[in-house]
This record gives structure tokens, C-alpha cells and sequence, in this order.
């Protein structure tokens, strides 16, 4: 599919994990696929949900991981090799980009998510776009529990407005372009949450 873009949301499957920040970028791909009207189903043999259809007149394939976070890319890998996609883009949680902010990067480090580190030991790559949404940190908890954590009534709001400038830059990316896209994503909020 030339011209085409696979978009992975990354998450855990499983009732227990939905609406925790860890699985972020699951929510985000669903807002995508309902506001586009493309319909996420299990694909056994791809090792996720997928769906197939156009965003701007530009090819997509959707992608939800059955995997756990941990395993994600073999997914990746073999969506990238049935559809042979040439972009990918993965949505996903970053605690090191502050609440309410998005970073949209060409190419990059996992740090320590181990969904992007799948990634990239399954493509044998850095060479892929990452949309990272800020899920905050609290350094009094381990990083494990703090991402299996659901977002605080206080919270919620500000994830909201940011899921929908995920949605945003996914439209500006696959209609103008990556620079576009980060020029929109890329901008830092003055205030954060719980700053006085």
C-alpha cells in the first residue's frame, strides 16, 4: 500500500487495564476509528484489532496489539509485512512529557516503554513516528504501578482536551505533512497541573 500509513495505538488488552494511563494510546485509536467510521475487528494472525480504510484520502491501517505492552511490536511487524505499509505512526503514553502536552517525533529512543522497545527489537529500527501523550509522573510510586493507574477526576478533563489534539495533529500529519503536524503538536502549555 504505497502512500499508506499503519497508525498503532498502544495499551494492554483486558477490562482491568481500560482507562488506565498505560493504555492511552488504545483510547486514542479508538476516537480515531469512530470518528472516521472504520471498524476495529480481532485479527488473530495479525495479533490485533485492525481496520482499513482512508483518513484524508490518505490509506490507513488501524492497529490495537492483543499482545501485552511488552510485545507489542511483533504485531507491528506483522501488519507492516501483510499490508506492506510504508509509515508508521504509534500513539502512546510518556510519562517524561508533562500532562496535557503531546510530542509528535519522526524517529527517536524507547527510554524505558517497553511498547516502543518491542518496537524497535521487532523492526530492527528507531525510524518510525511516535505521537507521545503526557501522562504525567509521581515519583513517590514505582513507574509500574504509577502507569497501570486510572487518570483522577482532577485529571480527566485535561486528558480529554489532549485525546483531542491527538486527533487533530493525526489530520494534520496525514493531510500536510509531518512538520505541519509537529508545528501543531509540539507546543508547551505555560501552566501545569498543580503548579501555583
Amino acid at each position: 500500500m504505497p502512500n499508506s500509513y499503519l497508525i498503532v495505538g498502544l495499551g494492554n488488552p483486558g477490562s482491568k487495564y481500560a482507562k488506565t494511563r498505560h493504555n492511552i494510546g488504545f483510547e486514542v485509536l479508538d476516537e480515531l476509528a469512530s470518528k472516521y467510521e472504520l471498524k476495529l475487528q480481532e485479527k488473530r494472525k495479525l495479533n490485533g484489532f485492525v481496520a482499513t480504510g482512508e483518513i484524508d484520502h490518505t490509506k490507513v491501517v488501524l492497529l490495537k496489539p492483543t499482545t501485552y505492552m511488552n510485545l507489542s511490536g511483533k504485531a507491528v511487524r506483522e501488519c507492516i509485512n501483510y499490508y506492506k505499509i510504508e509509515n508508521v505512526l504509534v500513539i502512546v503514553d510518556d510519562i517524561d512529557t508533562p500532562l496535557g502536552e503531546l510530542r509528535l517525533k519522526p524517529f527517536g529512543g524507547a527510554g524505558t516503554h517497553n511498547g516502543l522497545k518491542s518496537i524497535e527489537h521487532e523492526l530492527n529500527s528507531k525510524s518510525y513516528a511516535r505521537l507521545k501523550i503526557g501522562i504525567g509522573i509521581d515519583k513517590i510510586i514505582n513507574l509500574e504501578e504509577f502507569v497501570l493507574k486510572k487518570f483522577s477526576p482532577f485529571e480527566e478533563p485535561v486528558i480529554e482536551s489532549v485525546k483531542q489534539k491527538a486527533l487533530d495533529t493525526i489530520n494534520i500529519l496525514l493531510k500536510e505533512g509531518m512538520e505541519k503536524a509537529m508545528n501543531f503538536a509540539n507546543t508547551r502549555i505555560k501552566k501545569h497541573l498543580g503548579e501555583s
